[in-house]
């Protein structure tokens, strides 16, 4: 996934969720810590540009894992990019903040989220 100032919120979320169908991310104005949730009052839209976001203007390419869990994808975004992400299961109809989850991979949580879909 390469980040650049000109891309949009919503550019990452797309890429993201195509790889992660069972999951979302989502920006926040503040960083949270682990197992820790994130206010929605602090949530950007998803029509923000990176630039405007972000302290840290660092361009490059996160390689994204399915072996990752949800807290290095998260502090990875933090350290490289100065992004505040929370990651995001589907769970029936709802969307759930992984606090719990924050050290299972993404695969454990796509799968769990795709599956609770077709309950």
């Amino acid at each position: 996934m390469i980040i650049q100032d000109s891309k949009s919120i919503k550019d990452i979320q797309g890429e993201f969720h195509g790889m992660y169908p069972g999951l979302k991310m989502v920006f926040y104005q503040a960083k949270h810590e682990d197992h820790e949730g994130s206010e929605k009052d602090l949530e950007y839209s998803s029509d923000h540009v990176l630039r405007d976001i972000r302290q840290r203007h660092t361009e490059g390419t996160i390689e994204i894992d399915p072996s990752m869990t949800v807290q290095e994808v998260e502090l990875a975004f933090e350290e490289l990019f100065g992004l505040h992400i929370q990651i995001f299961r589907k769970s029936g109809t709802l969307w759930l903040q992984t606090i719990t989850t924050d050290d299972w991979t993404l695969d454990k949580q796509n799968e769990k989220g795709i599956s609770s879909h077709h309950e």
